[in-house]
């Protein structure tokens, strides 16, 4: 049974939203991805949303570029906690994706990740449903970790061999 839902409005969305899927992965977090046009495919956007409680899921992931209307549909249909990841498709680089997903209106919260930073909206999502369990929690805890120890063997490698030979 999948924790998160990811949906996107586009296949050209899906290199940047399989981050968000691969990092779920990594963590041992069943999800289910989906392509579903907020503005030519209302219907089967509120047939979606409405039913991922149905299917088991604790947070949604939405990305959206341009009008970015995805996010905040998904927030205004569903009790779940919905990540907005603006997608840098538009002439803007993806801030009117940004703008767009976090200017909600009160009561319709989306939070909103870096533009293309499906990763971090996975990473935000596990720690959401880390709340609840432990496994998760652990899981994420080791992830950090990592983080952690890669940073400190790059600095130990700078240490030793200097700028201009790193």
């Amino acid at each position: 049974m999948p924790q998160v839902g990811i949906v996107m409005g586009s296949d050209s969305d899906l290199k940047v939203m399989a981050k968000a899927a691969e990092m779920l992965e990594e963590l041992g977090i069943d999800y289910e991805m989906a392509i579903i046009s907020a503005h030519r495919e209302p219907d089967e956007l509120i047939q979606w949303v409405r039913g991922a409680e149905e299917r088991g899921e604790k947070v949604l992931i939405a990305g959206a570029g341009m009008a970015a209307a995805l996010p905040g549909m998904c927030a205004a249909l569903s009790a779940l906690p919905v990540i907005g990841v603006p997608l840098a498709g538009s002439k803007l680089d993806g801030m009117d994706a940004v703008f767009s997903i976090m200017q909600m209106p009160p009561g319709i919260p989306v939070a909103t990740v870096a533009i293309d930073g499906a990763k971090n909206a996975a990473i935000l999502a596990a720690k959401i449903l880390a709340v609840g369990d432990e496994e998760i929690l652990a899981k994420v805890k080791d992830y950090a970790k990592n983080l952690e120890e890669q940073v400190k063997a790059k600095n130990a490698r700078l240490q030793e061999v200097g700028y201009k030979n790193y």
